[in-house]
């Protein structure tokens, strides 16, 4: 996520940088265009969350039952279930299908599947056997007849072993022998399940009345944008009025004393949440700051070129923009090749905001 922001950031700037150094004011239509296109995906994308995260947490559980299943069949396996050159071992495969084959009719229905899920332990993901058999029937019954052939078992089984060699969960030294990536690929996908759970939890809230509520936020952000536009005009004359009766020079207050006024509420938020000292609370205040720099890269940009382009304004703030793309790269590249960051790299990113009003 913190990626995304810096390469958000950065080639907003560096676009607007660019193309009005070589080619003028000409592309601010189409400037405009493209952030007002990525500022409606990042209103409209909470909206899709939930319904990726189930996705998610399915394909988790999908892949858990997989493993589990696999692990089953090399315990109850007549043989070793891959050969030396780490192939399937079919005969092996075959020897399997006509043990679990309990009726000898030469097809397994979803009674004779459930021995395959006994033993993976499906409260962890909560997850039904009920449920575990589908996903198996679905994944075995290739010609729909609601029961498996020995040939879809072997081209299934086959078909997972594949995939499981292949995943990320795979080690080195997991041969044919010890085939050691079945254990980890379930152990791995018990803490995916683990992880997408709790987040789960955490962005799922029953809402009461959801028209109602509905309503109440349009109502609270078009108050908001009316007392922003009505208190507009006011403030840059309070600004003016503020730097000529004191003798501070505007750009001092514009980009050091304003900032720090309207950005204040965020940054004691933050420091409350970081003071709980929990992983919630860390949570929320990445959230907090990571939707603060998104929206004011994209809907406070979008007004902005939206007021140049309309009124036929000139951009010439080519320095300025510069010297943001500086900062961004520093702290960006700063921030991708490290995971964990001492108190000291806050000071450094603290500098970066004097020196880049130094240059």
């Amino acid at each position: 996520m913190g990626n995304l922001i810096f390469f958000q950031t950065a080639m907003t700037y560096l676009q607007r940088f660019a193309l009005t150094t070589l080619f003028g004011d000409k592309y601010q239509f189409l400037q405009l265009v493209n952030k007002f296109t990525f500022l409606v995906f990042e209103i409209t994308r909470p909206v899709f969350q939930p319904w990726i995260q189930s996705r998610r947490l399915a394909y988790v559980k999908h892949k858990h039952v997989i493993s589990g299943v696999l692990k089953q069949l090399r315990m109850r396996a007549l043989g070793r279930l891959c050969t030396d050159q780490g192939a399937p071992n079919i005969e092996v495969l075959e020897k399997l299908f006509k043990a679990i084959d309990e009726n000898e009719d030469g097809y397994l229905s979803r009674t004779e599947l459930k021995a395959l899920v006994v033993g993976i332990r499906l409260e962890e993901i909560n997850l039904h056997e009920k449920d575990a058999i589908e996903k198996l029937m679905k994944d075995f019954d290739t010609s729909h007849d609601h029961r498996v052939e020995m040939s879809e078992f072997i081209a299934g089984v086959t078909k997972w072993l594949t995939e499981a060699r292949g995943s990320e969960a795979s080690s080195p030294e997991a041969g044919p022998d010890t085939m050691k990536y079945l254990d980890d690929l379930h152990e791995q996908t018990r803490r995916e399940h683990h992880f997408l759970g709790d987040q789960s939890d955490e962005s799922v809230e029953t809402v009461e009345n959801p028209r109602s509520t509905v309503i109440k936020a349009v109502l609270l952000l078009l108050l908001g944008t009316v007392i922003a536009a009505v208190f507009a005009d006011p403030l840059v004359d309070a600004v003016n009025n503020f730097s000529s009766a004191t003798s501070i020079p505007s750009f001092f207050i514009s980009f050091i004393a304003l900032p720090l006024a309207t950005n204040s509420s965020e940054a004691v938020s933050a420091i409350i949440f970081a003071s709980r000292k929990k992983l919630r609370s860390a949570s929320l205040t990445f959230s907090e700051l990571y939707g603060a720099v998104t929206m004011n890269n994209l809907l406070c940009l979008s007004v902005f070129l939206a007021l140049v382009y309309i009124r036929g304004l000139t951009w010439d703030f080519s320095s300025e923009v510069l010297v943001i793309l500086i900062v961004c790269v520093v702290v960006g590249v700063f921030a991708s090749v490290r995971s964990t960051f001492p108190l000291w790299t806050s000071l450094l990113a603290f500098l970066l905001y004097p020196f880049s009003l130094v240059l």
